[in-house]
Protein backbone atom coordinates (compact mmCIF):
# COMPACT_ATOMS: atom_id res chain seq x y z
CA UNK A 1 0.00 0.00 0.00
CA UNK A 2 1.40 3.41 -0.96
CA UNK A 3 0.83 6.24 1.52
CA UNK A 4 2.40 9.53 2.51
CA UNK A 5 4.84 9.29 5.40
CA UNK A 6 2.84 9.13 8.63
CA UNK A 7 2.39 12.64 9.88
CA UNK A 8 4.25 14.11 6.92
CA UNK A 9 1.19 15.93 5.62
CA UNK A 10 0.22 17.48 8.97
CA UNK A 11 2.03 20.74 8.18
CA UNK A 12 1.28 22.09 4.68
CA UNK A 13 4.52 22.79 2.85
CA UNK A 14 6.63 20.87 5.36
CA UNK A 15 9.61 18.90 4.14
CA UNK A 16 9.10 15.13 4.41
CA UNK A 17 12.27 13.17 5.13
CA UNK A 18 13.03 9.44 5.37
CA UNK A 19 16.04 8.46 7.47
CA UNK A 20 17.17 4.93 6.67
CA UNK A 21 19.38 3.46 9.40
CA UNK A 22 19.01 4.01 13.13
CA UNK A 23 22.64 3.77 14.17
CA UNK A 24 24.42 6.77 15.68
CA UNK A 25 24.47 8.75 12.42
CA UNK A 26 20.82 8.20 11.52
CA UNK A 27 19.72 8.84 15.08
CA UNK A 28 21.75 12.08 15.13
CA UNK A 29 19.98 13.18 11.93
CA UNK A 30 16.59 12.48 13.52
CA UNK A 31 17.57 14.20 16.76
CA UNK A 32 18.65 17.36 14.95
CA UNK A 33 15.55 17.39 12.75
CA UNK A 34 13.37 17.08 15.83
CA UNK A 35 15.27 19.94 17.46
CA UNK A 36 14.73 22.09 14.35
CA UNK A 37 11.10 21.03 14.30
CA UNK A 38 10.66 22.27 17.87
CA UNK A 39 12.24 25.61 16.95
CA UNK A 40 9.81 25.99 14.04
CA UNK A 41 6.78 25.05 16.11
CA UNK A 42 7.83 27.56 18.78
CA UNK A 43 7.80 30.24 16.09
CA UNK A 44 11.50 30.99 16.28
CA UNK A 45 11.83 30.12 12.58
CA UNK A 46 9.16 31.26 10.14
CA UNK A 47 8.95 28.09 8.09
CA UNK A 48 7.05 24.79 8.22
CA UNK A 49 8.38 22.22 10.66
CA UNK A 50 10.18 19.28 9.00
CA UNK A 51 8.55 15.85 9.20
CA UNK A 52 10.53 12.62 9.26
CA UNK A 53 10.39 8.87 9.69
CA UNK A 54 13.35 6.84 10.97
CA UNK A 55 13.61 3.29 9.63
CA UNK A 56 15.77 0.73 11.43
CA UNK A 57 16.05 -2.96 10.52
CA UNK A 58 17.03 -4.07 14.04
CA UNK A 59 14.89 -4.11 17.15
CA UNK A 60 16.81 -1.27 18.81
CA UNK A 61 18.44 2.03 17.91
CA UNK A 62 22.12 2.86 18.28
CA UNK A 63 23.88 0.37 16.03
CA UNK A 64 27.10 -0.82 17.67
CA UNK A 65 26.58 1.48 20.67
CA UNK A 66 25.01 -0.69 23.35
CA UNK A 67 25.49 -0.81 27.11
CA UNK A 68 24.71 -3.82 29.29
CA UNK A 69 24.25 -3.16 33.01
CA UNK A 70 24.34 -6.30 35.15
CA UNK A 71 25.15 -6.95 38.82
CA UNK A 72 26.90 -3.59 39.20
CA UNK A 73 28.98 -3.97 36.01
CA UNK A 74 28.67 -1.47 33.16
CA UNK A 75 29.68 -3.21 29.95
CA UNK A 76 30.05 -1.51 26.59
CA UNK A 77 29.27 -3.89 23.74
CA UNK A 78 30.76 -1.58 21.11
CA UNK A 79 32.74 1.65 21.52
CA UNK A 80 33.45 2.51 25.15
CA UNK A 81 34.38 6.21 24.82
CA UNK A 82 34.99 9.11 22.49
CA UNK A 83 38.20 10.99 21.77
CA UNK A 84 38.05 14.03 24.01
CA UNK A 85 39.59 16.52 21.59
CA UNK A 86 36.66 16.05 19.20
CA UNK A 87 33.90 18.14 20.83
CA UNK A 88 30.69 16.93 19.16
CA UNK A 89 29.76 14.04 21.45
CA UNK A 90 30.46 16.17 24.53
CA UNK A 91 28.29 18.98 23.18
CA UNK A 92 25.43 16.59 22.51
CA UNK A 93 25.68 15.03 25.98
CA UNK A 94 25.43 18.48 27.57
CA UNK A 95 22.41 19.36 25.38
CA UNK A 96 20.70 16.20 26.57
CA UNK A 97 21.25 17.12 30.22
CA UNK A 98 23.93 14.47 30.66
CA UNK A 99 26.69 16.86 31.73
CA UNK A 100 26.92 15.35 35.24
CA UNK A 101 27.46 11.92 33.65
CA UNK A 102 30.53 12.95 31.63
CA UNK A 103 33.69 11.36 33.01
CA UNK A 104 37.31 11.23 31.79
CA UNK A 105 39.52 8.21 31.38
CA UNK A 106 41.90 7.52 34.26
CA UNK A 107 44.93 8.87 32.44
CA UNK A 108 47.12 8.65 35.51
CA UNK A 109 46.91 4.90 34.88
CA UNK A 110 47.12 5.17 31.10
CA UNK A 111 49.51 2.58 29.77
CA UNK A 112 49.22 0.35 26.73
CA UNK A 113 50.89 -3.04 26.69
CA UNK A 114 52.03 -5.01 23.64
CA UNK A 115 52.15 -8.81 23.65
CA UNK A 116 55.65 -9.85 22.60
CA UNK A 117 56.97 -13.41 22.84
CA UNK A 118 54.35 -14.23 25.46
CA UNK A 119 55.11 -11.21 27.66
CA UNK A 120 53.21 -7.94 28.03
CA UNK A 121 55.65 -5.09 27.35
CA UNK A 122 54.54 -1.49 27.97
CA UNK A 123 54.75 1.00 25.15
CA UNK A 124 57.25 3.74 26.06
CA UNK A 125 55.93 6.84 27.80
CA UNK A 126 55.17 9.85 25.66
CA UNK A 127 54.09 7.95 22.55
CA UNK A 128 51.45 9.42 20.23
CA UNK A 129 50.53 6.30 18.34
CA UNK A 130 53.90 5.19 16.91
CA UNK A 131 55.62 8.58 17.34
CA UNK A 132 57.70 9.19 20.50
CA UNK A 133 58.16 12.55 22.17
CA UNK A 134 60.97 11.19 24.36
CA UNK A 135 63.74 9.25 22.64
CA UNK A 136 65.26 8.25 25.98
CA UNK A 137 62.12 6.19 26.65
CA UNK A 138 62.62 4.43 23.32
CA UNK A 139 66.28 3.65 24.00
CA UNK A 140 65.50 2.02 27.34
CA UNK A 141 62.38 0.15 26.17
CA UNK A 142 62.59 -3.65 25.83
CA UNK A 143 59.82 -3.48 23.25
CA UNK A 144 62.15 -2.61 20.38
CA UNK A 145 65.21 -4.21 18.86
CA UNK A 146 68.49 -2.31 18.47
CA UNK A 147 67.65 -1.79 14.81
CA UNK A 148 64.26 -0.23 15.59
CA UNK A 149 65.78 2.02 18.26
CA UNK A 150 68.38 3.20 15.75
CA UNK A 151 65.60 3.94 13.28
CA UNK A 152 63.82 6.08 15.84
CA UNK A 153 66.99 7.91 16.82
CA UNK A 154 67.89 8.77 13.22
CA UNK A 155 64.44 9.95 12.13
CA UNK A 156 64.82 13.59 13.19
CA UNK A 157 68.20 13.86 11.45
CA UNK A 158 66.51 12.77 8.22
CA UNK A 159 63.94 15.58 8.37
CA UNK A 160 64.82 17.23 5.07
CA UNK A 161 65.10 13.88 3.30
CA UNK A 162 61.69 12.82 4.61
CA UNK A 163 60.12 16.15 3.70
CA UNK A 164 61.42 15.82 0.16
CA UNK A 165 60.17 12.22 -0.06
CA UNK A 166 56.64 13.08 1.12
CA UNK A 167 54.03 12.36 -1.56
CA UNK A 168 52.33 15.38 -3.14
CA UNK A 169 49.27 16.92 -1.53
CA UNK A 170 45.92 15.88 -2.95
CA UNK A 171 44.27 12.54 -3.70
CA UNK A 172 47.08 11.42 -6.00
CA UNK A 173 49.48 11.52 -3.06
CA UNK A 174 47.60 8.98 -0.94
CA UNK A 175 49.46 5.86 0.19
CA UNK A 176 49.08 2.94 2.60
CA UNK A 177 49.73 3.56 6.29
CA UNK A 178 52.38 0.83 6.18
CA UNK A 179 54.57 2.62 3.64
CA UNK A 180 54.26 5.90 5.54
CA UNK A 181 55.34 4.32 8.83
CA UNK A 182 58.15 2.33 7.23
CA UNK A 183 59.53 5.48 5.63
CA UNK A 184 59.91 7.07 9.06
CA UNK A 185 60.62 4.23 11.46
CA UNK A 186 61.01 0.92 9.65
CA UNK A 187 59.24 -2.42 9.38
CA UNK A 188 59.35 -3.41 13.04
CA UNK A 189 57.47 -0.32 14.20
CA UNK A 190 54.91 -0.76 11.44
CA UNK A 191 54.16 -4.35 12.49
CA UNK A 192 54.57 -4.05 16.24
CA UNK A 193 52.93 -0.69 16.94
CA UNK A 194 51.08 0.87 14.00
CA UNK A 195 49.28 -2.29 12.88
CA UNK A 196 47.72 -3.29 16.23
CA UNK A 197 46.87 0.30 17.16
CA UNK A 198 44.99 0.96 13.93
CA UNK A 199 43.44 -2.50 13.80
CA UNK A 200 41.77 -1.70 17.10
CA UNK A 201 40.03 1.29 15.49
CA UNK A 202 39.55 0.32 11.85
CA UNK A 203 39.94 -3.45 11.94
CA UNK A 204 41.89 -3.42 8.68
CA UNK A 205 45.36 -3.93 7.30
CA UNK A 206 47.86 -1.08 7.33
CA UNK A 207 48.99 -2.36 3.94
CA UNK A 208 45.68 -1.08 2.53
CA UNK A 209 44.42 1.63 4.88
CA UNK A 210 44.74 5.17 3.54
CA UNK A 211 47.15 7.30 5.55
CA UNK A 212 45.36 10.44 4.32
CA UNK A 213 42.08 9.17 5.75
CA UNK A 214 43.13 7.52 9.02
CA UNK A 215 46.19 9.58 10.03
CA UNK A 216 45.72 13.05 8.49
CA UNK A 217 47.46 14.86 11.37
CA UNK A 218 50.66 12.86 10.79
CA UNK A 219 50.55 13.53 7.05
CA UNK A 220 50.39 17.25 7.84
CA UNK A 221 53.33 16.89 10.24
CA UNK A 222 55.40 15.24 7.52
CA UNK A 223 54.66 17.97 5.00
CA UNK A 224 55.58 20.73 7.48
CA UNK A 225 58.53 19.19 9.34
CA UNK A 226 59.62 16.07 7.51
CA UNK A 227 60.36 14.43 10.86
CA UNK A 228 57.34 13.30 12.86
CA UNK A 229 59.39 13.35 16.05
CA UNK A 230 60.39 16.99 15.55
CA UNK A 231 56.79 17.89 14.71
CA UNK A 232 55.45 16.24 17.86
CA UNK A 233 58.12 17.84 20.05
CA UNK A 234 57.31 21.23 18.55
CA UNK A 235 53.61 20.77 19.21
CA UNK A 236 54.20 19.71 22.80
CA UNK A 237 56.62 22.56 23.33
CA UNK A 238 53.98 25.04 22.20
CA UNK A 239 51.50 23.78 24.74
CA UNK A 240 51.37 25.36 28.17
CA UNK A 241 51.82 23.17 31.22
CA UNK A 242 48.12 23.53 32.05
CA UNK A 243 47.12 22.37 28.57
CA UNK A 244 49.57 19.49 28.64
CA UNK A 245 48.07 18.07 31.82
CA UNK A 246 44.49 17.99 30.60
CA UNK A 247 42.06 16.94 29.35
CA UNK A 248 42.07 13.16 29.41
CA UNK A 249 42.50 11.31 26.13
CA UNK A 250 39.09 9.62 26.31
CA UNK A 251 35.67 10.62 27.64
CA UNK A 252 32.55 8.57 28.34
CA UNK A 253 29.35 8.61 30.41
CA UNK A 254 29.25 7.17 33.91
CA UNK A 255 26.20 5.04 33.12
CA UNK A 256 27.53 3.99 29.70
CA UNK A 257 27.25 5.28 26.17
CA UNK A 258 23.87 3.63 25.78
CA UNK A 259 22.56 6.58 27.81
CA UNK A 260 23.51 8.90 24.95
CA UNK A 261 21.46 6.76 22.56
CA UNK A 262 18.53 6.69 24.98
CA UNK A 263 18.77 10.46 25.40
CA UNK A 264 18.53 11.14 21.67
CA UNK A 265 15.77 8.58 21.19
CA UNK A 266 13.71 10.06 24.03
CA UNK A 267 13.41 13.35 22.12
CA UNK A 268 11.75 11.65 19.16
CA UNK A 269 7.99 11.10 18.92
CA UNK A 270 7.31 7.37 18.94
CA UNK A 271 5.29 7.80 15.73
CA UNK A 272 8.49 8.70 13.86
CA UNK A 273 10.37 5.48 14.68
CA UNK A 274 10.01 2.26 12.68
CA UNK A 275 11.99 -0.51 14.36
CA UNK A 276 12.38 -3.87 12.60
CA UNK A 277 11.58 -2.16 9.31
CA UNK A 278 14.25 -3.11 6.81
CA UNK A 279 13.99 -0.92 3.71
CA UNK A 280 13.84 -3.08 0.60
CA UNK A 281 14.03 -0.35 -2.05
CA UNK A 282 14.01 3.37 -2.75
CA UNK A 283 13.04 5.08 -5.99
CA UNK A 284 12.92 8.66 -7.25
CA UNK A 285 9.88 9.70 -9.26
CA UNK A 286 7.89 12.83 -10.14
CA UNK A 287 6.29 12.85 -6.69
CA UNK A 288 9.54 12.51 -4.80
CA UNK A 289 11.15 9.48 -3.17
CA UNK A 290 9.28 6.24 -2.65
CA UNK A 291 10.54 4.12 0.23
CA UNK A 292 9.43 0.50 0.57
CA UNK A 293 9.74 -1.26 3.92
CA UNK A 294 7.85 -4.10 5.54
CA UNK A 295 5.43 -4.43 2.63
CA UNK A 296 4.37 -0.77 2.76
CA UNK A 297 5.54 2.25 0.81
CA UNK A 298 5.65 5.93 1.69
CA UNK A 299 6.60 9.06 -0.21
CA UNK A 300 9.14 11.67 0.88
CA UNK A 301 10.85 14.80 -0.38
CA UNK A 302 14.28 13.65 0.80
CA UNK A 303 16.06 10.47 1.85
CA UNK A 304 19.06 10.08 4.15
CA UNK A 305 20.94 6.81 3.76
CA UNK A 306 22.70 6.24 7.08
CA UNK A 307 23.29 2.57 6.40
CA UNK A 308 26.49 0.49 6.07
CA UNK A 309 28.17 0.60 2.67
CA UNK A 310 26.85 -2.78 1.55
CA UNK A 311 23.26 -1.82 2.43
CA UNK A 312 23.57 1.58 0.74
CA UNK A 313 25.03 -0.12 -2.31
CA UNK A 314 22.03 -2.45 -2.58
CA UNK A 315 19.58 0.46 -2.38
CA UNK A 316 21.44 2.87 -4.65
CA UNK A 317 22.77 0.58 -7.40
CA UNK A 318 19.40 0.59 -9.26
CA UNK A 319 19.59 4.39 -9.48
CA UNK A 320 22.99 4.53 -11.19
CA UNK A 321 25.59 1.83 -11.95
CA UNK A 322 28.39 4.01 -10.59
CA UNK A 323 26.93 3.67 -7.10
CA UNK A 324 27.49 -0.07 -7.37
CA UNK A 325 31.20 0.42 -8.03
CA UNK A 326 31.84 3.25 -5.58
CA UNK A 327 30.06 1.56 -2.67
CA UNK A 328 31.85 -1.72 -3.21
CA UNK A 329 33.78 -1.00 -0.02
CA UNK A 330 35.16 -3.76 2.15
CA UNK A 331 34.14 -3.79 5.77
CA UNK A 332 35.66 -5.84 8.57
CA UNK A 333 33.76 -7.54 11.37
CA UNK A 334 34.30 -7.36 15.09
CA UNK A 335 33.49 -9.54 18.08
CA UNK A 336 33.45 -8.27 21.66
CA UNK A 337 33.67 -10.69 24.57
CA UNK A 338 33.43 -9.26 28.10
CA UNK A 339 34.35 -11.30 31.18
CA UNK A 340 33.10 -10.04 34.54
CA UNK A 341 34.69 -11.12 37.85
CA UNK A 342 33.26 -10.41 41.32
CA UNK A 343 35.39 -9.21 44.22
CA UNK A 344 35.45 -12.70 45.77
CA UNK A 345 37.01 -14.06 42.57
CA UNK A 346 39.79 -11.54 42.05
CA UNK A 347 42.15 -12.12 44.99
CA UNK A 348 44.50 -14.31 42.95
CA UNK A 349 44.21 -12.37 39.71
CA UNK A 350 47.31 -10.42 38.65
CA UNK A 351 46.16 -7.93 36.05
CA UNK A 352 48.96 -5.51 35.07
CA UNK A 353 48.54 -1.79 35.52
CA UNK A 354 47.23 -0.01 32.43
CA UNK A 355 44.34 0.39 30.03
CA UNK A 356 44.92 -2.96 28.36
CA UNK A 357 47.01 -4.73 25.76
CA UNK A 358 47.33 -5.13 21.99
CA UNK A 359 48.30 -8.28 20.11
CA UNK A 360 50.30 -7.93 16.87
CA UNK A 361 48.75 -10.28 14.31
CA UNK A 362 50.76 -12.86 12.38
CA UNK A 363 49.65 -14.06 8.96
CA UNK A 364 48.53 -17.66 8.81
CA UNK A 365 48.07 -18.09 12.55
CA UNK A 366 44.97 -19.30 14.37
CA UNK A 367 42.28 -16.66 15.03
CA UNK A 368 43.67 -14.57 17.86
CA UNK A 369 42.57 -11.79 20.13
CA UNK A 370 43.27 -8.36 18.73
CA UNK A 371 43.17 -6.52 22.04
CA UNK A 372 41.87 -6.54 25.59
CA UNK A 373 40.80 -3.58 27.74
CA UNK A 374 41.14 -3.56 31.53
CA UNK A 375 37.87 -1.71 31.91
CA UNK A 376 37.98 -1.17 35.67
CA UNK A 377 41.34 0.58 35.29
CA UNK A 378 40.43 2.70 32.27
CA UNK A 379 37.30 4.25 33.81
CA UNK A 380 35.98 4.61 37.35
CA UNK A 381 32.75 3.05 38.60
CA UNK A 382 32.47 0.43 35.87
CA UNK A 383 32.49 -2.50 38.29
CA UNK A 384 31.26 -3.20 41.82
CA UNK A 385 33.92 -2.72 44.56
CA UNK A 386 36.79 -5.15 44.06
CA UNK A 387 35.47 -6.41 40.70
CA UNK A 388 37.44 -6.80 37.48
CA UNK A 389 36.08 -6.42 33.96
CA UNK A 390 38.04 -7.58 30.90
CA UNK A 391 36.77 -6.68 27.43
CA UNK A 392 38.40 -8.65 24.63
CA UNK A 393 38.19 -8.02 20.88
CA UNK A 394 38.50 -10.05 17.72
CA UNK A 395 38.74 -8.24 14.42
CA UNK A 396 40.45 -8.13 11.05
CA UNK A 397 41.00 -11.54 9.49
CA UNK A 398 40.18 -13.40 12.73
CA UNK A 399 36.60 -12.23 13.23
CA UNK A 400 34.87 -13.70 10.12
CA UNK A 401 36.07 -17.20 10.99
CA UNK A 402 34.50 -16.88 14.46
CA UNK A 403 31.19 -15.12 13.76
CA UNK A 404 29.24 -18.38 13.55
CA UNK A 405 30.62 -19.72 16.84
CA UNK A 406 28.25 -19.87 19.79
CA UNK A 407 28.49 -17.41 22.66
CA UNK A 408 29.71 -20.22 24.91
CA UNK A 409 32.42 -21.22 22.45
CA UNK A 410 33.62 -17.63 22.04
CA UNK A 411 33.70 -17.11 25.80
CA UNK A 412 35.71 -20.33 26.32
CA UNK A 413 38.14 -19.43 23.52
CA UNK A 414 38.62 -15.96 24.96
CA UNK A 415 39.23 -17.16 28.49
CA UNK A 416 41.77 -19.70 27.25
CA UNK A 417 43.73 -17.01 25.41
CA UNK A 418 43.56 -14.65 28.38
CA UNK A 419 44.74 -17.49 30.66
CA UNK A 420 47.84 -17.81 28.49
CA UNK A 421 48.54 -14.08 28.58
CA UNK A 422 47.44 -13.01 32.08
CA UNK A 423 47.82 -16.23 34.03
CA UNK A 424 45.08 -18.63 34.99
CA UNK A 425 41.84 -16.74 35.59
CA UNK A 426 38.87 -17.94 37.63
CA UNK A 427 35.65 -18.74 35.85
CA UNK A 428 33.92 -15.41 35.22
CA UNK A 429 30.73 -14.59 37.06
CA UNK A 430 29.18 -13.98 33.65
CA UNK A 431 30.14 -13.11 30.10
CA UNK A 432 28.66 -10.87 27.42
CA UNK A 433 29.27 -11.58 23.72
CA UNK A 434 28.42 -9.34 20.79
CA UNK A 435 29.08 -9.81 17.08
CA UNK A 436 29.25 -6.84 14.74
CA UNK A 437 29.49 -8.24 11.18
CA UNK A 438 30.75 -5.88 8.47
CA UNK A 439 30.65 -2.98 10.91
CA UNK A 440 33.97 -1.25 10.15
CA UNK A 441 34.36 0.12 6.60
CA UNK A 442 37.90 0.03 5.30
CA UNK A 443 39.25 3.47 4.45
CA UNK A 444 41.62 2.13 1.82
CA UNK A 445 44.03 4.13 -0.33
CA UNK A 446 42.04 6.54 -2.47
CA UNK A 447 39.19 6.74 0.06
CA UNK A 448 38.88 10.53 -0.01
CA UNK A 449 38.65 10.63 -3.79
CA UNK A 450 36.06 7.84 -3.71
CA UNK A 451 33.93 9.70 -1.16
CA UNK A 452 34.16 12.95 -3.14
CA UNK A 453 32.87 11.18 -6.25
CA UNK A 454 30.11 9.48 -4.25
CA UNK A 455 28.91 12.77 -2.84
CA UNK A 456 29.02 14.41 -6.26
CA UNK A 457 26.97 11.57 -7.72
CA UNK A 458 24.45 11.71 -4.85
CA UNK A 459 24.03 15.45 -5.41
CA UNK A 460 22.71 14.69 -8.89
CA UNK A 461 19.65 13.07 -7.27
CA UNK A 462 17.55 15.80 -5.62
CA UNK A 463 16.91 15.08 -1.97
CA UNK A 464 19.46 12.27 -1.58
CA UNK A 465 21.93 12.48 1.32
CA UNK A 466 24.59 10.08 2.59
CA UNK A 467 25.63 9.70 6.23
CA UNK A 468 27.36 7.12 8.41
CA UNK A 469 30.78 5.69 9.11
CA UNK A 470 31.44 4.86 5.45
CA UNK A 471 32.51 8.40 4.63
CA UNK A 472 34.14 10.86 7.03
CA UNK A 473 35.12 9.01 10.20
CA UNK A 474 34.19 6.04 12.36
CA UNK A 475 34.35 7.62 15.81
CA UNK A 476 31.30 8.62 17.84
CA UNK A 477 31.98 12.39 17.59
CA UNK A 478 32.45 12.17 13.81
CA UNK A 479 29.13 10.37 13.37
CA UNK A 480 27.28 12.85 15.57
CA UNK A 481 28.84 15.82 13.78
CA UNK A 482 28.01 14.51 10.31
CA UNK A 483 24.49 13.40 11.23
CA UNK A 484 23.54 16.76 12.68
CA UNK A 485 25.21 18.64 9.80
CA UNK A 486 23.23 16.54 7.32
CA UNK A 487 19.96 17.48 9.04
CA UNK A 488 20.84 21.18 8.91
CA UNK A 489 21.84 20.89 5.26
CA UNK A 490 18.48 19.36 4.38
CA UNK A 491 16.74 22.08 6.30
CA UNK A 492 18.85 24.62 4.42
CA UNK A 493 20.37 26.20 7.51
Amino acid sequence: MKTPADGASSSPGSQRIAIIGGGVSGLAVAYELQRLRSVCIAGELARPAPEFVLYEAAERLGGTVETVRQDGFIIECGPDAWVTEKPWAHELAVELGLGPEIIPSNDQQRRTLILQDGDLIPMPDGMRMMVPSDLDAIITSPLFSAEARAGYCSESARAEELKAAAPPAGPEGDEPVASFVRRHFGEEVAVKVAAPLLSGVFGGSIERLSVRSVMPAFVKMEREYGSLILALQSRLGAESESQRGSPAIFTTLSSGLGTLIDGMAATLPTSTIRLQHAVSSIALGPGGWTVSAGGDTATFDAVVLATPAHASRRLLAPLHPRFDALLNIEASSAIVVALAFRADQTAQMRIPSGFGFLVPQHAGGAPSLLACTFVDQKFTNRVPPGGVLLRAFYGGEAAPALLSNSDESLALRTKAQLDDILGMLPEPAFTVVRRWPRSLPQYEVGHQARVAELEQLAAAFPGLYLAGNTYHGVGLPDLIRDGRATARKMFRL
